[in-house]
């Protein structure tokens, strides 16, 4: 069974055209992006609706098994977790949570091709899972200081529709959580796969800048406005 993701929804003046999904990292909360809907212009792509769902409560066993927002169990953190040991069960059930989510999107009216998908950190993570994995073309994907999650298995995976999706992936050069060299690795293997990925790293930590914001405003306008 599919687990219903509590969602907050920014909805434009008139029926959406468009919509931008944001998966939000460890611990946080879909508020923690609700400036992006304020910052980010998108007036020329028309009414577009934000959509900042909430990863389940959940323990965390690298946080002694402390209960949090999350998308999935973490086992290890930092320089341990280069080849780090997956909670495969969590990630694909919210993989599941999303494609419904997106699917919700659909029946409310916005085509898949005018959807785009991102999230920071884990929600980056979940954001490359799900979505190369979708059935149908989406706008795009938008990755922030994450990584690609059960990468041994995307090649056989992902679906055919999203093999050419625009990919946005940003990530800090002084990451302390998710260090820059698994955001590289992460660049590296989904062009291996053939997609076009636009890439960006900033001076910053595990974070998110005001120019990382103004470049994914831009690609935002392109893939929307495609």
């Amino acid at each position: 069974m599919t687990m219903n993701l509590q969602t907050i929804e920014v909805h434009p003046v008139g029926d959406a055209v468009a919509s931008v999904i944001v998966l939000h990292g460890l611990g946080a909360d879909g508020t923690d992006f609700l400036p992006f809907a304020d910052q980010i212009d998108l007036s020329d792509v028309g009414p577009v609706r934000w959509l900042l769902p909430r990863a389940p409560v959940r323990p965390v066993t690298v946080n002694n098994g402390y209960r949090m927002r999350a998308w999935y169990d973490i086992f290890q953190f930092g320089a341990e977790a280069k080849s780090p040991r997956e909670d495969e069960a969590g990630l694909r059930e919210s993989f599941a949570a999303v494609h419904a989510l997106i699917d919700r999107e659909v029946a409310r009216g916005v085509p898949a091709q005018r959807i785009v998908l991102g999230g920071f950190s884990q929600g980056c993570a979940v954001t490359l899972g799900a979505g190369l994995r979708y059935r149908e073309r989406l706008a795009g994907l938008a990755g922030m200081s994450g990584y690609l999650p059960l990468a041994g298995t995307t090649a056989a995976e992902r679906r055919d529709a999203n093999a050419l999706t625009p990919l946005f992936l940003a990530h800090g050069q002084r990451d302390p959580v998710i260090g820059l060299d698994r955001g590289i690795a992460t660049r590296d293997a989904l062009e291996a796969l053939g997609m076009a990925v636009e890439w960006h790293d900033y001076p910053m930590e595990h974070s998110v800048s005001a120019e990382e914001v103004a470049d994914l405003q831009r690609f935002l306008q392109r893939v929307l406005s495609a």
